[in-house]
């Protein structure tokens, strides 16, 4: 069994998620975004990145 955390939650405990959420406040990229924050978008970029997907 596999007892180590995956490499995706690795690099998700690396990254400082308010201070990504001040960068996007401060350069108003919140302005128009209502449900998929910038959060979720970064997240399914990255994960689609670890697992060699083509598409999203």
């Amino acid at each position: 069994m596999h007892k180590d955390k995956f490499a995706f939650a690795q690099l998700i405990r690396i990254l400082d998620r308010n201070h990504f959420n001040y960068l996007i406040k401060e350069y108003k990229y919140d302005k128009y975004i209502k449900s998929y924050t910038y959060w979720n978008q970064l997240l399914t970029m990255m994960f689609g990145q670890l697992s060699n997907r083509e598409s999203v």
